[in-house]
């Protein structure tokens, strides 16, 4: 089991009509019926910074901790992903 600091949790950072966005979404919900983790949805158009870092790149999975380490963009990277889940178990 993961540990109980947040290393389980990501973080998506996108916008809320965008179609990779949602389509990463929907891949990511699929795959927490076989693996435990958590992510949240961060519309990026709230926040200045938000979009000079990823404006052209959403959606961008990252690690929520500790260090918001990148994991994939644009579209689900299941080999990325199980890749961190590996490096933090």
């Amino acid at each position: 089991m993961l540990n109980s600091i947040g290393m389980n949790r990501l973080i998506v950072y996108g916008r809320e009509e965008c179609h990779l966005c949602q389509e990463m979404i929907a891949s990511l919900q699929a795959l927490q019926k076989q693996i435990h983790f958590e992510f949240q949805m961060i519309d990026i158009d709230n926040d200045p910074e938000l979009v000079r870092l990823f404006n052209d790149r959403v959606p961008v999975l990252v690690s929520a901790a500790p260090a918001h380490e990148e994991i994939c963009h644009y579209h689900l990277d299941v080999a990325a992903l199980d890749a961190y889940f590996a490096k933090i178990r």
